[in-house]
């Protein structure tokens, strides 16, 4: 059974990884699923609604909330971020305004625009992708973990003004997963080292958080609502 048939999506950061594994996913569901990228355009197929946004453009950012708030999407999933990992003293502002601008202000902003349809319906799901780094953090992490602890929070208090309106909120904290990104932080023998650290002994995959995201906003879901759930293999319960 489809559980998303004549809901409509939008999943941000949708083009690779886990966003495009979640939306995937959700499409898969019966859902139809609006994409955002950093270009203009997309080659994807047309399974996708696809959207060129740059969000560390703060014009487009308000754009794309104006045509969020039109068409009232049912469900919301906030997953676009960038990561910089730089000592503490060495991190220059403007990257740091630069990262929370793109992992906290335009889902702050898009929250803001999705809610109000959500509440006319009486029902609505929202999940913001944060990182095992809103949970804990390391040398090298401050802008990344102060953006996604932020989201954490800010979930946790929307969630705890729209329960009433049928909308649940949620954050899914993935840890370290087979993506580009993870890639280009780690290196390859990074990523070697990180599989012997996870009780799993391996990465977790993009379609195993996207299962995740699509029961947090299926039809089972009832009363989670307001929590970061970890997915990352029993690495930051170890």
């Amino acid at each position: 059974m489809k559980n998303l048939n004549g809901k409509k999506v939008i999943v941000t950061g949708g083009t690779r990884g886990i966003g495009f594994a979640i939306a995937t996913r959700l499409k898969h569901e019966g859902a139809t699923v609006h994409i955002t990228g950093t270009q203009p355009t997309s080659s994807l197929s047309s399974d996708f609604i696809y959207h060129g946004v740059d969000f560390t453009a703060p014009q487009q950012v308000a754009k794309f909330s104006a045509v969020l708030a039109q068409q009232e999407p049912d469900i919301l999933i906030n997953n676009a971020g960038i990561n910089v990992v730089n000592p503490f003293c060495d991190i220059e502002l403007s990257d740091f305004s630069r990262l929370h601008q793109v992992n906290v202000e335009a889902p702050f902003q898009f929250c803001q625009a999705v809610v109000p349809g959500m509440k006319r319906k009486g029902w609505g799901r929202i999940v913001n992708i944060t990182s095992i780094w809103s949970k804990l953090s390391k040398a090298g992490r401050a802008s990344y973990s102060a953006s996604k602890f932020a989201i954490d929070g800010m979930t946790a208090a929307l969630a705890a003004e729209v329960a009433e309106y049928g909308i649940l909120a949620n954050c899914v904290a993935p840890g370290f997963i087979e993506t580009d990104l993870t890639k280009e932080i780690l290196g390859e023998a990074g990523m070697s080292e990180m599989k012997k650290q996870v009780p799993m002994k391996r990465l977790g995959k993009p379609e195993e958080v996207a299962a995740l995201v699509a029961w947090l906003v299926g039809v089972e879901n009832t009363y989670i609502s307001g929590q970061n759930i970890v997915i990352d293999g029993g690495f930051t319960r170890v």
